[in-house]
């Protein structure tokens, strides 16, 4: 008599980037359907299904995007599940389910442990629990703090009940690089905070909220372990830090002698247009908040705004974009191919070719698909192409910046804007890995020949 030893049967196991993936796409239906509601909008009548989704994947994925005014559309139960999509959707869904089982004092499993490492971009798995707490005061603190400060502007113009709402929901939303604000009206829709554009306080608040949520978790760790030692920083952290100073100085200079020195921003005194020029080089990276018109900025400015649009924040932050370690390793490239070296070099360290693979990757997905899709919207609607490539490229951001384009559009290019707010919240890597098969067997080398670039 023969024996058949039965193994036992082992389900298939997703891999991690689909479950960020599918985990974003669940909260967003579920806000859908809280949003369609009908005492989630202030008519008391369901707002249909394309504005709920839209509404939802904007939230969700921290873009700031919006077919209707956020203030005057939505209700109170409305706003309330906005800025809650907007909290876990900065966090990120497995970094809130892991959260969750901590306070629960559940056990994280190897497993989950080796998903929140996927999710964060935690360079190793060991002590992800310990920074998953750390994360999670320092969000609670940073919020609060904001709130609070925020709190002198808006309780002495709103009443201290509503300036409280007001102060919460803003602080929130500019910590996560969401852009939601909640300060229009029936007869000013969709203003963001251009009647407080010359207002310190609430600038230089929102301003800091902005650049703390883009900096990376990591960042934050580094700083909490060396402190100003900064030659004790990683070289991630290190490159990081480098690349935002870079990317506020820049701009704010483009945007303070070229930009706002024109003769229809005439009246501003150099401390307004010096104000104006910071905040708009701060908040495309990927916040999404105005202090200006940008109807009335000439195309230079708008093109260098959908630029840093594209390169967002920093990895393991809630901002999106190509993120700023990807724009440094590109420039370490070719600052290596002008200086005829094999190495990418910085801060007496080398970075590994992998890392260059990878930004070449996600730079190519993020020029290519906000082109195509603003080809596609061109034809769809027969708007201005810059129009709609702005759109896009706030959209893929996860930014929220809008020429105004974006309540005019028909369904097909909402669609467009849904798929690429989806896509930019995930990340370009983990949309990447999702696709790649990780099991195939590699091939051998094949003999190489040189090919001329350039």
């Amino acid at each position: 008599m023969i024996s058949v030893t039965h193994r036992p049967f082992r389900k298939a196991q997703l891999k991690p980037p689909i479950i960020i993936l599918l985990g974003f796409l669940a909260l967003i239906l579920v806000g859908t359907f809280l949003l369609m509601l009908p005492f989630s909008t202030r008519n008391g009548q369901s707002c249909g299904i394309l504005t709920a989704l839209f509404t939802a994947t904007s939230s969700t994925c921290v873009t700031g995007l919006v077919m209707e005014d956020t203030a005057s559309f939505w209700s109170p139960f409305g706003q309330a599940v906005i800025l809650a999509l907007i909290q876990m959707g900065g966090l990120g869904v497995i970094t809130i389910s892991v959260l969750f089982a901590l306070l629960t004092g559940r056990r994280i499993s190897l497993r989950q442990r080796f998903v929140m490492q996927e999710s964060i971009s935690a360079p190793q798995m060991g002590g992800i629990v310990r920074l998953t707490r750390f994360l999670f005061f320092l969000v609670v603190s940073v919020e609060l703090l904001g709130t609070l400060l925020l709190s002198f502007r808006f309780c002495a113009l709103y009443g201290m009940k509503q300036g409280l709402w007001l102060s919460l929901f803003h602080s929130v939303s500019a910590y996560c690089n969401a852009g939601f604000d909640l300060l229009g009206t029936a007869e000013h829709p969709l203003v963001s905070l251009t009647g407080h554009c010359f207002d310190p306080l609430l600038n230089a608040v929102i301003m800091i909220l902005i650049i703390v949520g883009g900096l990376g978790f990591f960042t934050y760790d580094d700083m909490r372990m060396h402190g100003l030692r900064l030659h004790r920083y990683h070289l991630q952290s290190k490159l990081i830090l480098t690349t935002t100073l870079i990317l506020i100085l820049i701009p704010t200079a483009f945007f303070f002698f070229l930009e706002f020195g024109r003769p229809v921003w005439g009246d501003l005194t150099v401390g307004q247009r010096f104000l104006l020029s910071l905040f708009q080089a701060v908040t495309p990276r990927t916040a999404g908040f105005n202090t200006a018109d940008l109807s009335l900025m000439e195309a230079p400015s708008l093109f260098l705004t959908c630029l840093l649009m594209l390169v967002g924040g920093s990895p393991s932050s809630t901002a999106g974009g190509m993120k700023t370690t990807t724009l440094a390793v590109l420039f370490l490239c070719a600052r290596a191919a002008v200086g005829n070296s094999h190495d990418l070099e910085c801060f007496q360290r080398r970075v590994p070719l992998t890392a260059l693979q990878g930004a070449v990757a996600v730079m190519l997905l993020y020029v290519t698909l906000p082109l195509v899709c603003a080809f596609a919207i061109f034809y769809l609607e027969g708007v201005p192409l810059m129009s709609a490539f702005f759109e896009t490229c706030s959209a893929l951001g996860t930014v929220g910046l809008s020429l105004g384009l974006t309540p005019q559009l028909h369904t097909p290019s909402l669609c467009i804007l849904i798929l690429l707010m989806y896509l930019g919240r995930a990340g370009g890597l983990t949309l990447l890995y999702a696709i790649a098969d990780h099991h195939q067997i590699q091939p051998s080398h094949y003999p190489q020949e040189n090919v001329t670039v350039g």
